[in-house]
C-alpha cells in the first residue's frame, strides 16, 4: 500500500517500490562517477603557490603524462596551477556526491525498518532476514539490525561532509593546509559506505520476503482505493463513501454497493489487481 505523510494513499506493488529504490541509487552512482573525474586534475609542478617557481617548463606536462601511464587514469594538468593549489572544491564535490548517496541509502533503510515493523502491531508488509536474537528479555523478537547499522554509517558520512566542507572553506590565500583532515574524512566515508552497501545487499535485501496476505488486506481494506472510483462516482460521492468507511469500519466496496453507486461487476473490473497497479483512465459516467 502506498503511503503519503504516513497515511494510506493508493496501491502500488512492492516491485514498483523497490524498483524506485534501484533507480534512486543508480542516479547516485552516476553522480559519483561524474564528480570523481574532478580528482583527475592535478597541479604537479605548481611548487609553493602555483607559480611553478624553480620548475622546468616541460616538467608539468611530462610528469602528468607519466602519472597517467603509471596509474592507468586519464590525469590532466590543471588549467590554473594557482587555483588548483589553493582550492579544494573537487573534494567538496566528490564528498557531496557521497553524502547524497548516504542520504538516500538512509532513507531506504528507514523505509525497510518501517515496512518490516510488527509483526502484529506494525506494518509487517515485508520480512527482513533474521541475523541475531533481537532481545535478551523478549523471546522471538527480530530487530532490523542491518538497516540500523547502515543508518548510522550514513549519519557518519553526512557528518564527514560537514568536515570536508569546513576544511575546504578554511583554506587561506594561496594554500589550503586543511587537506589532511579532508583526506581522512574522504577515505573513511568511501570505506564505511562501501562496506555498508555490501552488507545491506548481502545480509538484508537479498533475503527480504513479502507478506502477500498482509499487503492484500491493506489494499482492499484501505479507504484510499476510493480514489479509483472518482471517474465513475465523482469526487463528492467518493468523499462521502470515504467518510462512511472511516465511521463504520466498512470497506469501500461494501459502502459503494450499499449506496447503489456501482455494480459488483463494475467494482471487480475497477479493483482488479492489474488496474490497481497500472490504472487506466476511464471516461466519467456520473453527472456533476
Amino acid at each position: 500500500m502506498g503511503r503519503t505523510q504516513l497515511q494510506d494513499a493508493v496501491p502500488m506493488t512492492l516491485g514498483q517500490e523497490f524498483h524506485a529504490y534501484s533507480i534512486l541509487l543508480k542516479e547516485e552512482v552516476k553522480s559519483i562517477m561524474r564528480t570523481a573525474e574532478l580528482l583527475l586534475e592535478v597541479n604537479l609542478g605548481a611548487t609553493a603557490i602555483g607559480t611553478g617557481l624553480n620548475t622546468p617548463k616541460e616538467y608539468s606536462p611530462l610528469v602528468v603524462q607519466k602519472l597517467a601511464e603509471v596509474s592507468g587514469f586519464p590525469c590532466v594538468l590543471a588549467e590554473d596551477l594557482i587555483e588548483a593549489t589553493s582550492d579544494c572544491g573537487a573534494y567538496v564535490m566528490v564528498h557531496g556526491a557521497l553524502k547524497r548517496l548516504a542520504v538516500k541509502m538512509s532513507k531506504i533503510c528507514n523505509d525497510l525498518r518501517l515496512l518490516s515493523s510488527g509483526p502484529r502491531a506494525g506494518l509487517n508488509e515485508i520480512n527482513l532476514p533474521e541475523l541475531q536474537a533481537g532481545s535478551s528479555i523478549m523471546p522471538a523478537k527480530v530487530n532490523p539490525v542491518i538497516p540500523e547499522v547502515v543508518n548510522q554509517v550514513c549519519f557518519k558520512v553526512i557528518g564527514n561532509d560537514i568536515c570536508v566542507t569546513m576544511a575546504a572553506e578554511a583554506g587561506q590565500l594561496q594554500l589550503n593546509v586543511m587537506e589532511p583532515v579532508i583526506g581522512e574524512a574522504m577515505f573513511e566515508s568511501i570505506h564505511i559506505l562501501s562496506n555498508a552497501c555490501r552488507n545491506l545487499v548481502e545480509k538484508c535485501v537479498d533475503g527480504i520476503t513479502a507478506n502477500k496476505e498482509v499487503c492484500e488486506a491493506y489494499v482492499f481494506g484501505s479507504i484510499g482505493i476510493v480514489t479509483y472510483l472518482n471517474p465513475f462516482i465523482g469526487h463528492h460521492n467518493g468523499d462521502i463513501v470515504g467518510k462512511i468507511c472511516a465511521e463504520t469500519g466498512k470497506t469501500v466496496r461494501e459502502v459503494v454497493l450499499e449506496r447503489g453507486l456501482l455494480t459488483e461487476a463494475e467494482l471487480d473490473d475497477i479493483f482488479s489487481i492489474q488496474n490497481l497497479m497500472h490504472p487506466e483512465y476511464k471516461a466519467k459516467r456520473y453527472e456533476d
